[in-house]
């Protein structure tokens, strides 16, 4: 019989409720890095759906994603008009957080650019994309909305025809669709008192240079509605992203916006990288960092384990050794107890973490390259834990089992 199995049965409570313990541990590392997978993969979920091959966004700001960027909605047709872009059109987002049915539903807002864009390439899961200009919106599941549902937003309902899996901002909350209308009518929504008291203020604005007090009509314009005043401009999209005709040059097309004085452009890539670097580099530090120290807190539990299993058998090996057992032979029963305890600690983290990780708040994706990484890390956590437990039977001394 092989010695290490009839150790472990010998001692079997005890050996059970620590590999329990260790796979825990090992299940917290697999979470670490599924947490970490899963932030990236959120973060670039809108910027990869929306098909974009070039955003560009207000003058020397890094895109919607990282900090307020504003431009007038005309820009979209001048950008169209450069050599080489297929297609442009608006891009809006922003977070809201409103009551719905008597809780708080917060929100990112993300406005499509219609008609060119209706929401095809959303992870939908039911529904449909947009079929009209106004009042639908395609919401993630994670908003606890349902279809049909008809949800209030500013002076405005909007009916729910579409769900989405796992469309979130980087910050974790879920996100809702509109058109980019509809979207900018959310966000520059105010109360009606907030509208007449501007109206007020620009008709004692108008009211106090010449032209004002020469020509009553203006007076009377100042009082109306906003989109009526040619002074005013209209509402800013957060970007203007574009499609590339095929075979165009992405270098040569983004050279050509160098001499706009207004905007800056990026590429896909340069919109991913800059996202990845804004918004999760911290975080995704702060996670390595406690990854690596689980890791290491996991291979000194082992090694104290393993180093006290040893403790408790020095008389047995003091015996083996006695009636002739090679070195060989101890060095195997305390390097194999060390394996089957990772080899069953991994097994008890990934079961776990099974059932665990869709419980949690925000995604856990484990990819099967993480998992076969970890499992070359317990292998080696394993062997060097054993370490310990043998060099301390090794300096046992057969006389030791008569003593």
């Amino acid at each position: 019989m092989n010695l290490a199995i009839r150790d472990i049965r010998h001692s079997l409570g005890r050996f059970i409720l620590t590999t329990i313990g260790v796979g825990l541990l090992l299940m917290v590392v697999m979470g670490m890095g599924g947490i970490y997978r899963g932030m990236v993969d959120d973060a670039l979920i809108v910027t990869r759906g929306v098909g974009a091959d070039l955003w560009i966004v207000q003058r020397d700001t890094r895109g919607p994603f990282a900090e307020v960027s504003r431009l007038p909605r005309s820009l979209v047709d001048r950008v169209a008009a450069v050599s080489g872009i297929l297609d442009a059109r608006e891009f809006v987002f922003h977070t809201i957080q409103r009551e719905h049915g008597g809780k708080p539903l917060r929100m990112g807002v993300l406005g499509l650019g219609w008609p060119i864009d209706k929401g095809e390439g959303l992870p939908l899961i039911a529904g449909r994309p947009l079929a009209q200009n106004h009042f639908e919106m395609i919401a993630d599941e994670s908003l606890g909305l349902e279809l049909g549902e008809r949800v209030r937003l500013g002076k405005d309902t909007y009916t729910v025809i579409g769900i989405t899996r796992w469309l979130v901002s980087s910050g974790g909350d879920g996100i809702a669709c509109f058109t980019s209308r509809d979207a900018q009518t959310i966000q520059f929504d105010e109360p009606g008192e907030s509208v007449r008291l501007e109206r007020q203020a620009r008709r004692a604005r108008a009211s106090e240079i010449d032209f004002g007090r020469t020509q009553p009509g203006v007076l009377q314009r100042a009082t109306g509605l906003s989109g009526n005043i040619a002074a005013l401009p209209g509402p800013a999209v957060s970007a203007v992203i574009a499609r590339l005709a095929p075979g165009a040059d992405v270098d040569a097309v983004l050279r050509s916006f160098e001499g706009w004085s207004d905007v800056t452009a990026y590429s896909g890539a340069q919109q991913e990288d800059l996202l990845l670097k804004g918004s999760v580099d911290r975080a995704r530090r702060q996670i390595l960092l406690f990854r690596v120290l689980l890791t290491i807190i996991c291979a000194v539990i082992m090694g104290l384990i393993i180093y006290t299993l040893t403790l408790d058998k020095l008389h047995p090996i003091a015996l083996l050794k006695l009636i002739g057992a090679t070195n060989r032979t101890i060095v195997g029963l305390i390097l194999q107890q060390s394996l089957i305890m990772g080899a069953l600690a991994y097994g008890v983290g990934y079961l776990v973490g099974q059932r665990l990780f869709p419980l949690f708040p925000r995604r856990v994706l484990v990819t099967g390259d993480d998992l076969l990484r970890l499992a070359g890390i317990v292998l080696a956590i394993s062997i060097l834990a054993s370490l310990l437990g043998i060099w301390k039977a090794m300096r046992v001394a057969p006389n030791d089992a008569i003593g």
